[in-house]
C-alpha cells in the first residue's frame, strides 16, 4: 500500500464516505450512546477494533471462503471479535461496560462493520483492508465524539463526564459552571436527532461550497469583451 492509497483511505473514512454523515449507517448506537463524549468515543473505539481486525481476518481468508456462504462466515468472524471486545471491556473497564450495556454486543449487528467487510475487505489485500477498517472506524469515532460533546455541553454544561471510569483521578470539565440549569432535550433522544441533523446539514454546506469552488476553478477563463474571438 503506497502513500497515495493511504491518503485516499484516510480521506474516504474521515470525510468523503463518513459512515455517519454520508452513509448514515449504524444510527441506532450513534444516537443512543452519544449522551457524553466518553460514552460515545468509547463505543466508537470498540467499533474501530472490531472493524480493523474483522477486515484483516476476512481479507486474509477471502480466498478460502465459498462465495455462497460468505455472509454467515463474515458474521461469525465479527461475532467472535465482538465477544472478545465485550469481555475485555467487562474485565478492564467494568463501570464503562455497565454504562454502555447492550450496545457493545450489538456491534455484531452494526451494518457499518458488515458493510465494510463485504464491500472492501472481501475484495482487497489484508493491509489495505485493515487501513480501511481503521479509517472508517476513526471517522465514526470523530462523529460520535463531536455529537457527544454537543449533547453533553447542551444538556449538562460539562465535557468528559465519566472520564474517571477510564482514567481514575480525572474528572469532568464544567464549562458553564455549577449554576448552569441544563438543557434537558440535549441528552434526550430528540436531542440526538437534532444534533445529528445539524452536523449533516453543516457537512452538506461544506461539501456544496467545496464542489462549487472546484467547478469554478475548472471552468475556462472567458475572453475579454474588447478582444476579437479569433484572429482574422
Amino acid at each position: 500500500m503506497n502513500l497515495q492509497s493511504f491518503r485516499e483511505s484516510a480521506w474516504n473514512g474521515l470525510w468523503r464516505q463518513n459512515t455517519g454523515l454520508v452513509q448514515l449507517l449504524g444510527l441506532c448506537p450513534i444516537l443512543a450512546v452519544s449522551t457524553s463524549v466518553v460514552n460515545a468515543a468509547s463505543l466508537g473505539l470498540a467499533t474501530v477494533m472490531v472493524m480493523a481486525v474483522s477486515n484483516l481476518a476476512v481479507a486474509s481468508l477471502r480466498n478460502f471462503i465459498p462465495y455462497e456462504i460468505r455472509i454467515p462466515v463474515f458474521i461469525l468472524i465479527i461475532a467472535a471479535l465482538t465477544t472478545v471486545v465485550d469481555l475485555a471491556f467487562n474485565a478492564y473497564f467494568h463501570d464503562l461496560y455497565l454504562v454502555l450495556g447492550i450496545f457493545i454486543p450489538l456491534i455484531v449487528t452494526n451494518c457499518i462493520v458488515l458493510a465494510r467487510v463485504e464491500a472492501y475487505a472481501a475484495k482487497n489485500d489484508p493491509v489495505s483492508s485493515t487501513v480501511d477498517g481503521v479509517m472508517m472506524g476513526l471517522g465514526l469515532v470523530c462523529l460520535l465524539a463531536v455529537l457527544g460533546g454537543m449533547r453533553e455541553l447542551a444538556g449538562n454544561g460539562t465535557l468528559f463526564a465519566g472520564i474517571e471510569m477510564i482514567f481514575p483521578g480525572l474528572s469532568a470539565i464544567s464549562v458553564f459552571g455549577p449554576d448552569y440549569p441544563g438543557f434537558l432535550i440535549g441528552i434526550l433522544p430528540p436531542g440526538a436527532f437534532f444534533a445529528l441533523a445539524c452536523l449533516i446539514a453543516l457537512s452538506n454546506v461544506i461539501r456544496t461550497r467545496a464542489a462549487k469552488r472546484k467547478a469554478a476553478m475548472q471552468e475556462p477563463a472567458a475572453p475579454a469583451a474588447d478582444q476579437p474571438a479569433s484572429a482574422a
